[in-house]
């Protein structure tokens, strides 16, 4: 049985936030974690393979941020010590793994397909076939549009599929996970278990457990275990220029390369807002409540403001009055008219 040792400590800090709760080999790059890929592959090529963490017993210590392609062969790697380059994704930063993010779908869904059964006959699903749709028998589907165009669809265990809801390969949907009404998930979506999804999601993973429920646009980014993101939470994932996008690192408190597109870096237990919006690049520490207090409404709105700071002047109000209620072909009485002066009079004096 080979050992194999997969290296990460000194280079652990460079993924935060992602690993300020997990080590490096734990996180999903892909459909599987770092350490679950190596092991699938191994499976899937009929060698045991055992992950030590002792180095004196380990047949090859190896770099644990170049990723294994599916087409690997880990027998002539283990042989020869070493393997091309082209056999393996080179993730030196977080936002590596959000760029070769479909291409990780892509290579496990090779791994992992066998479980699943390919292109069923789903009479509430339509479908564009070119690239095969994978489901597990456990998934529930309502009446919705899925795309293989450009790549396959891969939905796991006890999934469910609401309505209405557009999905376009290559993509990935968890265990457990919910894609509510109407959403639209572009190529590189990437959900992990019991996670709650809607709005407009393209090229992010989310880790497991955390929700994006509500209307709102996700792009190219990295999202923790327990997030929730309250409705019209979004992000840029593009400069207006078109240039370069640079990040914060949380190692060496500076800024790094992030490449054209960058959306959010997000750690675990992030809660946001309603109406929530991130520039491109944005990193989020965990533990996080991210609101803003200057644009949150008050709980309490006192009759005729204006703006919440100053008075509504009577006579524009009246005139206001009557012009909505003449849109639906309705007359204000002189009686609706009068209380509405007495309340207004009323409440300026108080």
């Amino acid at each position: 049985m080979p050992k194999l040792l997969l290296q990460y400590n000194d280079f652990q800090k460079d993924f935060l936030p992602l690993t300020l709760t997990r080590p490096f080999i734990d996180l999903r790059v892909g459909i599987l974690t770092v350490a679950a890929k190596w092991k699938t592959m191994a499976l899937f090529q009929n060698i045991d393979l055992e992950l030590t963490t002792l180095e004196e017993s380990a047949d090859m210590v190896w770099d644990a941020r170049f990723i294994p392609k599916f087409s690997l062969d880990i027998k002539t790697f283990f042989e020869k010590k070493t393997a091309v380059d082209d056999s393996f994704f080179a993730l030196k930063t977080p936002w590596d793994i959000v760029q070769h993010n479909a291409s990780l779908i892509l290579d496990d869904i090779q791994l992992l397909k066998t479980s699943f059964i390919t292109d069923p006959q789903l009479d509430q699903v339509s479908k564009t076939p070119v690239h095969p749709l994978y489901v597990h028998p456990t998934a529930r589907f309502e009446h919705c549009f899925i795309n293989t165009e450009e790549g396959p669809v891969m939905i796991d265990e006890d999934a469910f599929i609401m309505q209405g809801a557009m999905l376009r390969g290559p993509l990935y949907i968890g265990k457990k996970s919910v894609v509510k009404m109407g959403s639209a998930l572009y190529a590189g979506t990437n959900i992990g278990n019991d996670c709650i999804v809607g709005g407009e999601i393209k090229n992010t993973i989310f880790q497991a457990y955390s929700n994006k429920g509500h209307h709102g646009y996700l792009g190219d980014s990295y999202i923790g275990e327990w997030c929730n993101m309250g409705a019209g939470t979004s992000c840029s994932n593009l400069k207006n220029t078109a240039g370069d996008l640079k990040a914060w690192s949380m190692d060496t408190s500076s800024f790094i390369h992030a490449g054209k597109k960058a959306g959010i870096l997000m750690g675990d237990h992030v809660k946001t807002a309603i109406n929530t919006s991130f520039n491109s690049g944005t990193v989020i520490g965990g533990f996080t409540n991210v609101f803003n207090p200057d644009a949150l409404i008050p709980k309490y709105i006192a009759p005729f403001q204006w703006g919440m700071k100053d008075h509504y002047d009577l006579d524009k109000l009246l005139e206001e009055v009557k012009r909505w209620m003449n849109m639906k072909g309705q007359q204000p009485t002189t009686a609706i008219l009068e209380s509405i002066k007495t309340y207004y009079f009323k409440t300026k004096q108080q």
